[in-house]
C-alpha cells in the first residue's frame, strides 16, 4: 500500500500568508507519524514566475519525502527549470517518479501567456513514452488544468484543451488508475477517460462553487490550506482530503 500526498496552488508571492501556508503544509507532512511515499505538488508553484519566488517556493517546499512538482498557468518554465530543476530551457517541464510500484507521471500543461491549458505532441509523446516502459506497473499521470468541466465557469473556461488527445494516449495504457489535477482550488473528483478525475484542493486559498457565491469569481480567504491523500491498495485509489491547522 502506498500513501502519496496531492499538494496545488501554493501561489507563492512576496507576501508572508502564502510562505506560512505552504511551509504549515510541510512540516503537517514532515510531522506524519506513518509512511508517506512521496508529495506530488500540481502547479502554480510561484504567482507571478519570478525567480526570487521560485527561490522562496524550494526553500518552502523542501521536504524528506520524495517530491516531484509539475508548472502551472501562473509559472514561468525558464525560471522554474532554472530554479527548482537546475537546468536551463523554456521547453515543457515534465516530470517522472519511479517508486516501488507505482509510476507517477506529471505532464506541464501550462501554455506561455495563457491561463487554459494545451499538452503539447511532445509532451503527449513523453507521457505515452514512459507509460510504455512500465506496462504492468500502476501509474498515475498528473498535470495542472482539469481535462473536465467541474462546473465551475471560471475554472472551466481555462481548463485543459483538446482532452480527448490525452485521452487517446491514456487508452493505450490501461495501467493507469486516475488522472490528478489542481488549478480549482477546491477539491474534486469526477471522471475521464474511464477513470477517476482527483483535483486538489488549493493550499493558498479555496474557490467558491456557483451556489456558494453570486461572484463569478470568489475565494474563501478564511479557510485553511487543504491537501489530499491519496492511498493505492493494489489497483484502487481512496482519496481523503486534510485541511492543515
Amino acid at each position: 500500500m502506498l500513501t502519496l500526498a496531492h499538494v496545488s496552488d501554493i501561489h507563492i508571492d512576496d507576501s508572508p500568508r502564502s510562505v506560512e501556508r505552504t511551509r504549515a503544509v510541510m512540516r503537517h507532512l514532515d510531522g506524519l507519524p506513518g509512511p508517506l511515499d512521496a508529495v506530488i505538488v500540481t502547479g502554480d508553484i510561484a504567482d507571478h514566475g519570478t525567480v526570487e519566488e521560485y527561490e522562496i517556493a524550494r526553500q518552502a517546499l523542501t521536504s524528506r519525502h520524495p517530491t516531484v512538482i509539475c508548472p502551472g498557468n501562473h509559472d514561468s518554465r525558464a525560471a522554474f527549470r532554472k530554479v527548482l530543476l537546475d537546468q536551463d530551457g523554456d521547453d515543457p517541464v515534465n516530470q517522472v517518479l519511479r517508486l516501488d510500484g507505482l509510476v507517477v507521471a506529471l505532464c506541464d500543461s501550462s501554455v506561455p501567456g495563457r491561463h487554459d491549458g494545451l499538452l503539447t505532441e511532445e509532451t503527449l509523446a513523453w507521457l505515452d513514452g514512459v507509460l510504455a516502459e512500465s506496462p504492468d506497473v500502476p501509474a498515475l499521470v498528473g498535470m495542472h488544468h482539469p481535462a473536465v468541466p467541474l462546473g465551475i465557469p471560471y475554472v472551466d473556461d481555462i481548463r485543459l484543451r483538446e482532452p480527448e488527445r490525452l485521452e487517446a494516449v491514456l487508452s493505450r495504457h490501461p495501467q493507469v488508475v486516475a488522472v490528478l489535477a489542481g488549478h480549482a482550488h477546491t477539491p474534486a473528483s469526477t471522471w475521464f477517460a474511464g477513470r477517476p478525475l482527483l483535483v486538489a484542493p488549493g493550499v493558498i486559498n479555496t474557490l467558491l462553487l456557483p451556489t456558494e457565491t453570486a461572484e463569478r469569481r470568489s475565494f474563501d480567504l478564511s479557510l485553511p490550506p487543504q491537501i489530499a491523500l491519496h492511498v493505492l491498495d493494489g489497483d484502487r485509489l481512496t482519496t481523503h482530503v486534510r485541511p492543515i491547522l
